[in-house]
């Protein structure tokens, strides 16, 4: 079987897995398939923006339904509504209102670093515009909780 050369423009990671692969006994990083899209162990940041793009693009698309769920609610009348809207405003609701607003953040900011990058307006700084996107992202964030927690009365 011939030898294939790592190629150019890959992540190290990946060969160091495929070998691992190979190799008998235990390793690691031996799970193949959609687990692998998580293990951010050894790899670059732009694995771990990719990972990251992943996990809130699913939270996302649960929030989604969960949110048109709640919103059936009103169907049921006021009193349904006024039900719900007391629990949703207690400090666990609140806390994930907080982490909606964590996944549209890191969503939204490495969606945009992505089209920056594909369309070539800075296609050398993908890892300095990760970055300072998520610092960016942190301080909203930190904002924010301080608002939603804050303005419980």
């Amino acid at each position: 079987m011939s030898e294939r050369s790592p190629r150019q423009g890959r992540d190290a990671g990946v060969d160091e897995i495929l070998e691992g692969r190979r190799e008998p006994g235990p390793v690691a990083r031996k799970l193949p398939g959609p687990v692998a899209w998580f293990d951010i162990r050894g790899r670059s940041t732009g694995h771990l923006a990719f990972s990251l793009n992943r996990i809130t693009g699913l939270g996302l698309v649960f929030y989604l339904y969960l949110h048109l769920l709640v919103l059936s609610t009103l169907l049921r009348g006021e009193g349904s509504w006024n039900g719900f809207l007391e629990i949703a405003t207690t400090p666990l609701f609140l806390g994930f209102d907080v982490l909606l607003v964590f996944g549209l953040l890191v969503h939204g900011l490495n969606g945009t670093r992505l089209a920056l990058v594909g369309s070539g307006f800075v296609p050398n700084r993908q890892k300095a515009l990760f970055w300072s996107f998520m610092i960016f992202g942190a301080i909203v964030l930190v904002y924010t909780a301080i608002h939603v927690f804050g303005s419980e009365g």
